[in-house]
């Protein structure tokens, strides 16, 4: 798994995370709101109808080109008990790579790209067919150029861009075969919450 605090290069489970010290809980009160400022509308506007048609063809035709299976999904804010609990972002692109089944790809080869409006927080969690093959240093090249575009405002640029950075590592390793029977085994449209 990538991410914008703490890179890594593969999906381990999600660690517990310890509670949030007694000081901070003003701290836990302003997440709780930010969060809750933030609804599907906003995820709405950050990308629009178009930029997710975009996103839908931009998946399928990677998918053509190779046997993995790439998800992008954008979230508004954390739902109420990841926040009361004090979860990251982090946490809950893991538990979104499990809840939207990217972990079950035949070839272990599936990639979630994920955004959290509220924290402007960006994660991609990698399978581990395709995570023990790609160094660390090429996935936080991608989050660079996410995180450029994010801060511009530009998040279906950004997004597009992560597909492509990924498309390009997936066509490399696990190349569709000549002939070879090649499933679409998750859905091209991006998950908006």
């Amino acid at each position: 798994m990538a991410s914008e605090q703490e890179p890594m290069s593969s999906a381990p489970a999600p660690e517990a995370l310890p509670p949030a010290p007694a000081r901070r809980q003003g701290s836990r009160l302003v997440r709780i709101l930010r969060h809750r400022w933030y609804d599907e509308r906003d995820a709405a506007r950050a990308i629009d109808a178009a930029a997710l048609r975009r996103l839908e063809q931009q998946v399928a035709a990677s998918e053509r080109r190779h046997s993995g299976e790439i998800r992008v999904s954008v979230e508004a804010g954390l739902p109420l008990s990841y926040l009361w609990r004090g979860a990251s972002a982090r946490e809950r692109a893991v538990a979104l790579f499990g809840k939207l089944r990217v972990w079950d790809t035949e070839h272990n080869n599936g990639v979630l790209i994920y955004l959290l409006l509220a924290e402007h927080a960006i994660e991609i969690v990698a399978d581990r067919g395709l995570a023990r093959l790609v160094p660390q240093a090429h996935w936080d090249r991608v989050l660079a150029g996410m995180r450029e575009a994010f801060r511009a405002g530009r998040f279906a640029a950004g997004l597009e861009g992560a597909v492509q950075a990924v498309d390009a590592m997936l066509a490399s390793h696990f190349p569709v075969v000549e002939g070879a029977h090649n499933p679409n085994e998750l859905p091209d449209t991006p998950d908006i919450r």
